[in-house]
């Protein structure tokens, strides 16, 4: 679709391996075996597969417990991601050219849509990411324990380690490249945006997380049993909700960065440093507290977030492990074939919290129910009617 082929796009496609009036079309399968690199098709599986598991665990739980937040969750992330990406994807079409130009580019994996700009990794993604963030919180007990909006600001922080180590690691093996010259990317924190380290990796999944526990997960702690349609115009809502606070919740940034790169990194910068700030007390208090009282055993086990989480952080430590030789041999934070590098420190540190987060789910008590059991002490059924 070559009048969809911006100079700037054309230029990201070229640098990337492929010819931007030659992407396919709505939909296309391609050879994974000819892809850019061999890291593509094994992140592209890794997430693909993680989210159908993710998709069916939502759907069991639903329907052994009258559970629907993993499933709001999984759907609301899924609704989040047709809001907000097309506008980026089309910024002539949906009139954001002056505001958004052209920030990125994704390269082209096994499964694409609209002509190369959507990989289905990508469509993956979100509720795969959200859901291993959400649940984490959820198993260790916070949301029940310190309300909505603490424990969304911890799915946040927890989401972003996840994300940065994958966030941080996408440019050297070409599965995008970013914009250098776009405002809306600048300031870059390494090859990355400060931007997406704290909007996309740490704002928008504390945004979802209120909006799924606040619309449908505190009414089912409380017992409450959702219609189908009910749970149909909550999604909806949630998914409209949740891309209004990715607007909002940078509004400092945004507003009052608008005339420095300088004051705008500071200020993102400063909203990320504030979750941290609430998020790691809190968490471990949290832990601390489920381990010595027994009382206080969480009723909700998830042993799919569990598992997967360990083969997500495995398969990336892989993939950071083969990248190193040409990390290392950078010069100028660029690789002998000429891709940028992230933060290997940063990096680091988000292994080091997703891992203790993981750990964390592994060494509470655990519920009687553990996926599927019958309900443990203190767990309510989920009876009412909605």
């Amino acid at each position: 679709m070559s009048d969809h082929c911006s100079p700037t796009f054309s230029d990201l496609a070229t640098r990337l391996g492929f010819s931007c009036e030659e992407a396919g079309g709505l939909f296309e399968v391609r050879n994974p075996a000819a892809l850019e690199n061999w890291t593509l098709p094994v992140l592209e599986w890794m997430i693909v597969l993680g989210s159908v598991l993710a998709l069916v665990y939502a759907i069991l739980r639903l329907r052994r417990h009258g559970d629907p937040t993993n499933l709001v969750l999984w759907f609301g992330a899924t609704a989040f991601l047709f809001v907000i990406e097309p506008p980026i994807y089309f910024p002539a079409t949906f009139g954001t050219e002056e505001y958004l130009g052209t920030m990125f580019a994704h390269n082209v994996f096994t499964v694409d849509f609209l002509w190369g700009r959507l990989p289905l990794y990508i469509i993956a993604i979100y509720p795969l990411m959200a859901t291993l963030a959400f649940e984490i919180v959820r198993m260790l007990g916070v949301f029940r324990r310190y309300g909505v909006f603490l424990g969304a600001v911890c799915v946040g922080f927890v989401h972003h380690a996840f994300y940065e180590i994958f966030d941080q690691l996408g440019p050297q093996l070409r599965w995008w490249e970013w914009t250098l010259d776009n405002k809306v990317n600048l300031p870059f924190f390494d090859s990355v945006p400060l931007p997406s380290v704290v909007v996309f990796a740490a704002l928008w999944p504390m945004s979802l997380a209120l909006c799924v526990q606040f619309f449908v997960g505190r009414h089912v702690d409380a017992g409450r049993r959702f219609s189908g349609l009910a749970l149909v115009w909550r999604t909806v809502v949630i998914g409209l909700t949740a891309s209004i606070g990715v607007f909002v919740l940078p509004l400092p940034a945004t507003v009052f960065g608008m005339g420095s790169d300088t004051v705008r990194g500071f200020l993102y910068a400063a909203e990320l440093v504030a979750i941290t700030v609430v998020a790691i007390p809190l968490l471990a208090r949290q832990w601390s507290r489920l381990r010595r009282t027994a009382a206080d055993v969480p009723p909700y086990s998830n042993n799919f977030v569990r598992v997967y989480a360990v083969v997500y952080l495995a398969v990336m430590g892989l993939l950071w492990a083969t990248a190193l030789p040409d990390f290392f041999g950078a010069v100028d934070g660029v690789t002998d074939n000429g891709d940028p590098i992230g933060n290997l420190w940063y990096t680091l540190a988000c292994f080091a919290v997703a891992i203790l987060c993981v750990i964390a789910t592994f060494t509470v008590p655990r519920s009687a129910s553990e996926d599927g059991g019958i309900p443990s002490v203190g767990e309510r059924p989920v009876t009412s009617t909605a």
